[in-house]
């Protein structure tokens, strides 16, 4: 499917979309997040996008942030374009593009040639009360009245059942894509983990905070073994597959987030077969 789309331009008041916050909003957005679709989900009354992989990316009005609320720091240009109102979406530099998008958008000082690359790929409206139906609508005319290239909404569709979820999430994959999204369409926008939006990989992935470097033996004696990793209710376990040599060398500092991926759970409740993916790219 096209991964991005663009509406015709339509008045931003007849779409009701005023500017939800100030000028100079003083705290981060809270995001809203996604959980794990569950075997074999019936996609009926779902709008369906790609999972693009790329650097998560919230607008304020007047700053753009990473998930974790730091400030990305973009050239003057990115930011100028952007409305005086907020927006949720991705820094993406196409499929199997994370490691390149993460190096530009977290640099200290931006590499102007290396951002005119970098697309905002838009999927939400944040603040905005109405069903995420019509916020996908106003959003596709919103960026589409932009006309700015590099900012373009995310493509949401309907799809009829569960074999043509499969094939969507097949296709996805096989054309090196990460999953699929599945926003509840008469969901309003809150903030936070909930049901109304889903994440549809062919694997289980999470993330947590490496706390300690656990030293190899063997072939890796001298470097890096596992990571211990603390998870989100606490508890911690040891990650010990997954790396590169180059990561095993210069493993991720200790008070980095890193996801990997696993195959379910134990019957303690912690990953089972956990590897290594990589460090979170909005810390």
């Amino acid at each position: 499917m096209p991964l991005l789309r663009r509406h015709a331009i339509l008045s931003l008041a007849a779409l009701g979309l005023a500017p939800v916050f100030g000028a100079r909003a003083a705290a981060p957005l809270a995001p809203m997040l996604a959980q794990d679709a569950p075997p074999g989900i019936d996609p009926a009354g779902y709008l369906v996008s790609e999972k693009l992989d790329g650097v998560r990316a919230l607008w304020d009005g007047a700053r753009l942030r990473f998930r974790s609320g730091t400030d990305i720091v973009a050239p003057a240009w990115f930011t100028a374009a952007l409305p005086a109102r907020a927006l949720d979406g991705e820094l993406w530099l196409g499929r199997g593009g994370f490691e390149a998008t993460v190096g530009t958008v977290r640099r200290a000082t931006p590499d102007d040639d290396a951002w005119r690359r970098v697309h905002y790929a838009l999927f939400d409206l944040p603040g905005d009360p109405r069903p995420f139906a019509q916020r996908a609508e106003a959003l596709a005319a919103l960026a589409a009245s932009l006309r700015q290239p590099f900012v373009q909404a995310v493509a949401q569709r309907s799809l009829p059942d569960a074999a043509a979820l499969a094939r969507e999430l097949d296709a996805v994959v096989r054309s090196g894509g990460e999953g699929l999204m599945l926003h509840r369409a008469v969901a309003p926008w809150r903030a936070g983990r909930s049901a109304d939006l889903l994440k549809l990989k062919p694997w289980t992935d999470a993330e947590g905070v490496v706390v300690a470097h656990l030293p190899g033996r063997g072939r890796h004696e001298g470097r890096l073994g596992a990571l211990r990793v603390r998870l989100p209710d606490g508890r911690s376990f040891r990650l010990g597959t997954g790396f590169s040599d180059a990561e095993r060398a210069s493993p991720p500092p200790v008070g980095s987030r890193v996801s990997f991926r696993h195959q379910g759970r134990t019957d303690d409740g912690l990953p089972r077969f956990a590897s290594f993916w990589r460090v979170r790219g909005d810390e």
